[in-house]
């Protein structure tokens, strides 16, 4: 019997086969050209190529990060809305170009983030040997700073705390009482959103 629960338990952290991910699905939304125009219908985002589709009226159109500004979804998948914006990037050297980020926080300090999927390696839990690869989803995070600069950000919660400035003592405080850990997503989006709300 415990073998069956721990079985399901691996099961149920995504590691079945045929698990989607979000990009994976078409999702209800809107989506506002360069040129200014929006176009609501049925959107499909790909942000490790920085493309997006839309599709309506069984027509298909693909779009780049330079033709679009701006595009809004209901995740299927979360059951929530998502935004995204195409803003310059300095990817390398002094170039900026556009590049797609979703809007996760925003306020005094602004959160981006983009998704991506990678092969990780897991410790077989029914067996002494042997792991396991399967494709997972990865975010990395990035702040926009108030002169417009991007600066990805990898740093861990004292890292954080330190850009916080005053009110970083008041947010320890906040993530203490909440147990909240930047590791997960959506309380990392929690921390910042805290934050924000401190200068309103």
């Amino acid at each position: 019997m415990k073998v069956i629960f721990l079985w399901l338990a691996f099961l149920g952290t995504g590691a079945a086969f045929g698990q989607q991910f979000p990009f994976e699905f078409w999702h209800d939304g809107k989506l506002v050209l360069e040129s200014g125009d929006t176009l609501t219908g049925s959107i499909k985002y790909d942000l490790q190529s920085d493309l997006v589709q839309f599709s309506r009226g069984g027509k298909l159109e693909s779009f780049t990060a330079r033709k679009m500004t701006y595009f809004e979804i209901f995740d299927q998948t979360s059951r929530r809305y998502r935004q995204f914006y195409s803003i310059p990037y300095q990817t390398s050297g002094a170039y900026k170009a556009p590049v797609i980020f979703e809007l996760l926080a925003e306020g005094k300090m602004t959160l981006l983030c983009r998704e991506s999927v990678e092969y990780r390696s897991y410790t077989n839990a029914f067996y002494t040997y042997g792991t396991s690869t399967r494709l997972v989803l990865v975010y990395q995070y990035f702040l926009l700073k108030e002169d417009g600069n991007i600066e990805i950000f990898e740093g861990k919660r004292n890292d954080l705390l330190r850009l916080m400035g005053p009110q970083a003592d008041q947010v320890a405080k906040y993530m203490k009482a909440n147990k909240l850990d930047l590791a997960d997503r959506n309380e990392f989006v929690q921390i910042v959103t805290y934050y924000n709300s401190l200068f309103k």
